[in-house]
Order: structure tokens, then sequence, then C-alpha cells
């Protein structure tokens, strides 16, 4: 039964990977394929290796969701809690999907992890000083790109009002070619490892593993499954991220991604996992905000705000639920 259970979470671990990857990058490529920077094709190609070199680049988030959120060598019956987690966080990430939402897979993961393990164990398992980290880099990041998105955009104004509009737009389209790639290398060194980290959790509490060091398999199984999740794309997300916010130029797309991927690679340096959606659709509201605040689409903005909020209680309830169920066949 272990043995099961442990192939089991694997699959499941690389399966949410793989669903993140189709998930999340499409916000990496929405802008510059809705500004026409690059063809779709070329976008979910480029996006593909560049997630991959970033999943094994980085190893300190993954860290971090192993032991941050509860000590994987306290928590009693932590297969089931594991697998418990990862049903619900790919459960909303799919609804979410479906419904072309950009919801975080980030928030769903965590929350769903501390559903299950106080559901096993109560609220006392958790840690909170780890735990309250992460919460506080999910809940600022949004804002802090939010802010550096209208900074960047007013210095992008001030550096080109000179500047002819038709020339300004052609540079920046070959910019954003870079600024996509950043993007989508950034979001592979912050989201793929929320799997690792699952992965090695799921060792630990299987007594597979002694220490919380992340295998290297672990790393490579990951950036596969994101890199090949991210080949096939998420058209409805792209729709939402890259029009619905607000109508972007080239030198917004650019200054958006620019923006996010800065935070995201700041945040996986402090070994803390963000919200690649949340940052990217902040970014673009800052932009927009920047150009004129009427021009924001506030009511779509409202809406992913919304799921925001509710992904960590859902998806911890959901979690609390699924480990419930399961302890009854286990």
């Amino acid at each position: 039964m272990t043995i099961g259970l442990i192939i089991l979470i694997i699959a499941l671990a690389f399966a949410f990977d793989f669903i993140n990857g189709f998930h999340d990058t499409a916000n990496a490529i929405a802008t510059s394929v809705s500004t026409r920077a690059l063809s779709p094709r070329i976008a979910i190609v480029m996006a593909a290796c560049m997630n991959f070199l970033g999943a094994l680049t980085f190893t300190g988030v993954a860290q971090t969701v192993t032991k941050g959120i509860v000590d994987p060598f306290k928590l009693e019956h932590g297969m089931t809690v594991v697998f418990a987690a990862l049903l619900s966080a790919i459960i909303w990430n799919l609804v979410t999907w479906y419904y072309g939402i950009p919801s975080s897979s980030s928030h769903a993961i965590i929350g769903s992890i501390a559903g299950a393990a106080i559901a096993s164990a109560g609220f006392g398992i958790i840690n909170f000083n780890g735990f309250i980290k992460i919460i506080e880099a999910l809940v600022t990041s949004p804002f802090i790109a939010l802010i550096v998105g209208f900074l960047m955009m007013k210095l992008f104004h001030a550096v080109f009002k000179n500047f002819s509009l038709g020339k300004t737009n052609r540079n920046f389209r070959i910019f954003q070619i870079f600024t996509a790639a950043m993007q989508s290398f950034s979001h592979g060194t912050n989201d793929a490892q929320k799997a690792m980290g699952i992965i090695t959790m799921a060792l630990i509490a299987g007594h597979w593993q002694t220490t919380s060091d992340i295998p290297m398999w672990v790393r490579i199984g990951a950036a596969i499954s994101m890199g090949l999740g991210t080949s096939i794309g998420g058209w409805k997300i792209i729709k939402t991220v890259g029009g619905k916010i607000m109508k972007l130029r080239p030198v917004n797309g650019a200054a958006a991604d620019l923006s996010s991927a800065l935070i995201i690679f700041g945040f996986t340096n402090w070994h803390l996992p963000v919200s690649s959606t949340h940052v990217i659709s902040s970014a673009i509201m800052g932009v927009g905000s920047a150009e004129r605040v009427k021009g924001v689409k506030w009511g779509v903005a409202r809406r992913i705000v919304i799921t925001w909020i509710i992904t960590l209680p859902v998806s911890a309830l959901i979690a609390a639920i699924l480990y419930k169920i399961i302890s009854v066949f286990s």
C-alpha cells in the first residue's frame, strides 16, 4: 500500500505541475501574444523551454513548501495528507481553468496542504512562523506588482516620450520576446518547485527520505511536467489576462512582463512561493493605471481578486473533506 500510494502521489504531483503548466503559463505569454509580439505557437514553444530551464535552476521554494507549512517529520498519516492536498489542488485548478479564471495554483496547493494537515492532526500541526511568511508573500506580492507595474510604465513614458509611437511599438515588440522569455523562466523558478516540495514531503512522510533535500530525479520530473503542460497552453486564460483586463500595446506588455518577472525572481531568491497569476495580473493593472485608470476593466479585475481571496479557504476545505473521505478507506 505504501509503495502504491507513493507512486500515485508522485504521479499526481507531476500531473499538478503539468496542469500548472497549461494553467499558469498562459499568464506568462498572454501579453506577448495579445500584442502580436509573438505568434501563439512560437510563444508556447519558447515558454515551454524557458519553464523547463527555470524549474531546474532553483530549489529554495521547494524546500519552503516541504517544511514551511507543516513539519513532515512530525506528521502522522503524512502520505494521506499529501494525497488529499494534491487532489484538492488539481480539482480547483481544473475548475478555474475550465471557466477561464486566472486563479492561483500556489494558493490552491498551500491551502490544500494546510487543510488536509489540520484535518489530520489539528491546528497545532501547522508551522505558523513558516506559514505566515508564505501567506505574507502571497498577499504582498500582487500589491508590489501593482506598484512596480505603475512605476515601470511611468518610467517608460518618461524615457520614450519623444519617440514616434510607431517606431516605439515596433521596438517594444522585439523587446517583448526577451521579456516573455524572462517571464516564463521566472515562472519555472517558482511554480515548478511547488510540486517538487510536495513530492519530497511525501517521501519524508513515507520514510523514503530522511532530509528535506530535493532529489535530482524529482527536479527533472517536475521540470519535464511543467514544460509539457506549457506546450498545451491555456487559451481561455490568455484571453482574460491578455485582453480583458485592459487593451495592451507592446509598451504595456513589455512593462508588465518586466515588472512581474523581476518580482517573481525576487521572491524566488527569498525562497518564498508566490502566485505568478496574481503577480502578472497585478502588474498589468498597475501598467494600465499609469496609462489611464479608467482604461483598466476593473469589473474583470474584481472577479479575479475575488477568486484569489477564496482560493485558500476553499481549497483548504476541499482538502480537509477529501482527507476525511480517504481516511475512511485507508
